[in-house]
């Protein structure tokens, strides 16, 4: 590759698996001009963040992982938040990628400049950064929600976040409040109420419950795993095709998916012996509909006796505690919100401006939306990782984000070619593929119901509607007659 095929400078925002993912296939194509932003002062996006108690993968190891860089050494099937970071540390060790990483970096702005045809980004620290080609990779579960209740900051006790976890605070012989009944309480409450006094769990919706089959690798099987790495391929291969049933069930023939439900049904059975808990556990909308949940523990954790539920909807919280509706007041100590992510609000508080200064927040004042998750129209050289229904049901997220950044790497290959200066996504192409997209959503399980999925309007503006095959497939090869060929004099 000559240093011409090399110049397209690129920015990455991010340094989660999205943003490594994405560097690390600009450098295997011999990109080495591209810097990755982070804000925080060490790498690993969700897995550095999410340090609560029991924090872990709900997918297999073997397919929540970089296909090229299998690791043999995973202690589990279900590895946890500290085996996971560790393994994002060594894939930027391996790779080289530490002295491309800028610590304390949070960007607040990035502009499209058509005279120059460049990217000035601007961080938080007043450093005006400028590239070619801007990437943001923040994600779509790294923003902690707090819900808008009345007397939030008034509790006197510890509260925070599940995702902010305050190590600091001693739940031993703790009366505890849990808000929230979602990926991440479902794994920090079996935790907590070991040490608790009590804990009550406020839960709005239940949850579908399915078991976790999980293990832990041992010695031989490590070894075999790095001997032959086909007996790892064939896991993986494994729990992706039972992966893409599952999607068919949920997007294509609803009826495939009734053994899952009738299996959650048995869980609440085996494991709540009280009817009234049991009742209160029932799902009440169709499976799929919001996140599964993959857990061994929890179930029986709310049948403990140190553990309440309550379904009654919160009114206020007061500097003791919790208040529910019918006027009880529910005494606690320490407060946490397992309340989710802002997964529809997809570049967080950085504005982003396109070609004549549009905005990409009135541009999604209607939902986000861009052509095939990544490219928006009006935003030249600018590529989302882990973008607009590109989120998945069912599966592994790096399966996606290996796509989009390999897609990514064909558009940096194709800005280094003489004469193109910027590339944008054309607008009938990407409202020709939103209008595909959303009709095939509206036929899912994802738009029944009320979901981290779906808007208040009910656009899906999250979740993938087919296989990730497909996706695979429609990602492959990007093909230049989708965008516009812009060269700008000079630049």
């Amino acid at each position: 590759m000559s240093d011409t095929a090399k110049r397209p400078s690129v920015l990455i925002v991010g340094t989660g698996f999205g943003g490594i993912g994405t560097a690390i296939e600009l450098k295997r194509a011999g990109f080495t001009d591209f810097t990755l932003l982070e804000r925080a002062e060490e790498p690993g996006g969700v897995w550095r963040d999410n340090t609560y108690p029991g924090a872990a993968c709900d997918i297999p190891s073997p397919l929540y992982s970089f296909s090229y860089e299998p690791n043999p050494h995973w202690p589990r099937r279900y590895s946890e938040q500290p085996d996971i970071h560790a393994y994002l540390r060594r894939v930027i060790a391996k790779y080289g990628l530490e002295p491309h990483i800028r610590y304390g970096a949070e960007v607040t702005s990035a502009a499209f400049d058509e005279d120059s045809a460049t990217w000035r980004v601007e961080t938080s620290d007043g450093d005006t950064l400028t590239a070619d080609v801007f990437v943001p990779a923040v994600g779509q579960l790294s923003r902690p929600v707090l819900p808008d209740i009345p007397g939030r900051d008034s509790f006197a006790g510890p509260a925070f976040h599940s995702a902010r976890w305050d190590h600091g605070a001693d739940l031993r012989g703790k009366r505890v409040a849990v808000i929230g009944t979602g990926a991440s309480a479902i794994q920090f409450v079996p935790e907590i109420r070991k040490h608790a006094e009590h804990v009550t769990v406020f839960q709005r919706t239940p949850p579908y419950i399915l078991a976790k089959n999980d293990t832990g690798y041992r010695a031989w099987q490590r070894r075999l795993f790095e001997r032959l790495p086909a007996t790892q391929l064939f896991g993986r291969l494994r729990i992706f095709l039972l992966a893409e049933y599952a999607t068919y069930a949920m997007t294509r023939h609803p009826l495939l998916a009734k053994p899952f439900e009738l299996r959650t049904a048995q869980l609440r059975r085996r494991h709540i012996k009280d009817p009234a808990l049991r009742a209160k556990l029932k799902p009440d909308y169709p499976l799929g509909c919001k996140r599964i949940l993959f857990t061994n523990d929890y179930l029986p954790a709310l049948a403990a006796p140190n553990v309440d539920v309550e379904t009654a909807k919160i009114s206020e919280i007061t500097a003791n505690g919790v208040r529910t509706g019918d006027g009880v007041e529910h005494e606690a100590d320490v407060l946490v919100y397992g309340t989710g992510f802002a997964a529809k609000d997809f570049l967080g508080k950085i504005k982003v401006l396109g070609l004549g200064r549009r905005s990409l927040a009135e541009t999604w004042s209607g939902g986000a939306r861009a052509y095939l998750g990544i490219a928006v129209p009006g935003f030249p050289n600018m590529f989302c990782v882990y973008g607009p229904n590109t989120n998945l049901g069912a599966g592994s997220i790096i399966y996606m984000i290996e796509r989009q950044a390999r897609y990514i790497r064909q558009a940096v290959e194709l800005l280094a070619r003489p004469g193109v200066s910027y590339m944008d996504v054309h607008e009938e192409v990407e409202a020709r593929y939103d209008a595909e997209i959303q009709g095939r959503l509206g036929g899912t399980v994802w738009s029944a119901c009320e979901s981290w999925y779906r808007r208040e309007d009910g656009r899906v503006t999250t979740n993938w509607p087919g296989l990730v095959s497909e996706y695979d497939r429609r990602t492959r090869l990007l093909d230049a007659a989708d965008y516009r060929l812009v060269s700008v004099p000079g630049a």
